[in-house]
């Protein structure tokens, strides 16, 4: 990652598209664009003329130069199954509309992208090669901040550090709810994709309230409250009246979101972040035993970060510092580097919110529970500075931090994550940790994992780490996710989130019935098929 720009390398040209890796996009095409199977180039071209008298000539991007940043990722892609033919980004819901006019004309395929910065599960690349991206990044309009009942009303393209730049411009009292990489990405394809945070609203869809989406043949929508003529109740009250629809438009490809409504959380008077150390990988089903009753009963009200060792040290550190070698690292020699820095096997992060007196009453409970365990609490007293507990400090109290970016440098620049979900009890964790460690031992990685522990469930966050210039270890990071998908599917533990190269994998996991019913839904809705097709298996 560099944090150049889409403009500057367009600007910089071969310079900028060097800076940005480019033999990472190596393929038997003319550079990193693929036109749909279905269009010549003439109807290619025809289409784009039309793209380009919709937003104007610089914001179509349909050549190799210009597209070059849309086939970015760090996800495995060794057959070129992902390459987009180009790119269009409107700024309107006009624009948009007339966009998929278009689209609909030509049957051009359109992968739609907030920021595109969906890291861990293919950036803005699409779920098949030749869709033309749908980039709505200068759609970016902090449309409403209703100071009073702590709601927010946003287009795609704002960013959580926009949002975090206008509650302090306006000097207003609420905490935002990030994911690791909250800066650079949209708060509405965050929650699109159903993700999460650190704070007590850290479920982002929960705390989604109305959007306004576009269908595919152009007809515009709004969920929720929002379609009441002179309503004031749209980011207030999340049910409307008859069919709750807006979970359908979340993982989908039914409609363009082009607002969002959501919930802040009001600045709490106290916040006090821990962490809870274990120093063996065995103690993974005493740790999620310890917190389910405290996640169960709001005791602990945020979403807790359980974090491998190995995770931890590559945010700051590089493979081969600790070890020189293709194969897995032991335990051991991660445990010896993770102790010299302050860290345990297991290095489980929380906080209490409320007031003074809150935190005073339930901090004594908290900790007999988990130095039963075996774990040592710690608070800022002792870790303070530490960049760990800095680091998710910051998280659970809704600061912008972009320091997990660094686990993509541990091997190569490489790395795509696998998240199957589990109910959140000790016996199925340390399966899961079992079986995980065994995969990624077979191919030689290393268990590089994240555990989120919500309400009753935990997402299991796996990261493979390869080096994506070897085309090698590409291959075998790829074999190695779908034979996670497919082996932890077995077992019933599905993926709740995957990326663009894994959607078809798991959504047959979930059953002909639930594939037919989205197919239906698709049907009906987009009968040319021309949004996102193959997002979340769904043509």
């Amino acid at each position: 990652m560099t944090g150049i720009s889409r403009r500057d390398v367009i600007r910089t040209g071969a310079v900028g598209a060097a800076m940005l890796g480019s033999s990472a996009f190596a393929s038997p095409l003319d550079g990193p664009r693929q036109l749909p199977a279905h269009l010549d180039k003439g109807v290619f071209a025809a289409a784009v003329k039309e793209l380009r008298a919709v937003v104007g000539a610089e914001w179509v991007f349909a050549d190799p130069e210009s597209t070059l940043p849309y086939a970015k990722s760090f996800t495995p892609d060794p057959r070129h199954e992902h390459v987009p033919s180009g790119a269009v980004a409107p700024a309107s819901v006009e624009e948009v509309q007339a966009i998929l006019k278009i689209a609909n004309k030509y049957k051009l395929p359109l992968w739609t992208v907030s920021t595109g910065k969906n890291m861990g599960y293919g950036c803005a690349t699409p779920a098949s090669s030749g869709q033309m991206i749908l980039d709505l990044k200068r759609m970016n309009r902090i449309i409403e901040i209703d100071a009073e009942l702590g709601t927010a009303l946003v287009e795609p393209g704002v960013t959580y550090q926009d949002l975090r730049d206008y509650l302090d411009e306006h000097n207003l009292p609420f905490w935002l709810d990030v994911p690791t990489v909250g800066p650079i990405v949209s708060p509405l394809g965050n929650t699109l994709e159903r993700g999460v945070g650190y704070t007590p609203y850290g479920d982002h869809f929960f705390m989604q309230c109305g959007m306004e989406v576009v269908l595919a043949d152009g007809t515009v929508v709004r969920t929720g409250m929002g379609s009441v003529k002179n309503s004031t109740t749209w980011q207030a009250f999340k049910w409307g009246y008859g069919p709750y629809i807006d979970g359908i438009f979340t993982q989908s490809n039914f409609g363009v979101v082009t607002k969002l409504g959501f919930w802040l959380m009001p600045k709490p008077p106290a916040f006090k972040p821990f962490m809870v150390r274990h120093n063996e990988m065995g103690d993974v089903a005493k740790i999620v035993d310890a917190m389910r009753p405290f996640r169960m009963n709001n005791l602990i009200p945020n979403v807790v970060l359980m974090m491998g060792a190995a995770y931890q040290i590559a945010m700051f550190h590089r493979r081969e510092e600790l070890w020189d070698k293709p194969e897995s690292i032991p335990d051991d020699v991660v445990r010896d580097f993770a102790k010299k820095h302050g860290l345990g096997m297991w290095n489980t992060y929380f906080a209490l919110y409320g007031t003074d007196e809150i935190i005073a009453a339930v901090e004594p409970i908290v900790r007999r529970a988990f130095e039963a365990s075996g774990g040592e609490v710690l608070t800022e007293k002792e870790m303070g500075g530490n960049l760990w507990f800095e680091h998710h400090k910051n998280l659970m109290s809704g600061q912008l931090t972009l320091e997990e970016k660094g686990i993509m440098r541990w091997r190569g620049g490489g790395m795509c994550c696998f998240a199957p979900v589990a109910p959140a009890k000790g016996v199925e964790t340390q399966q899961q940790t079992e079986l995980a460690k065994e995969i990624l031992g077979k191919y030689g990685f290393d268990y590089s994992v994240a555990y989120a522990i919500g309400g009753r469930e935990l997402h299991h966050l796996i990261f493979i780490q390869y080096d994506k210039e070897d085309p090698v270890e590409e291959k075998k990071a790829d074999d190695c996710i779908r034979e996670m998908v497919t082996r932890f599917g077995e077992r019933g533990w599905a993926s709740y989130r995957t990326g663009v190269n894994t959607m078809d994998l798991v959504a047959k996991q979930y059953g002909e019935a639930n594939r037919a019913l989205n197919a239906r839904l698709k049907q009906a809705l987009d009968p040319n098929h021309i949004l996102s097709p193959g997002k979340q298996g769904i043509a």
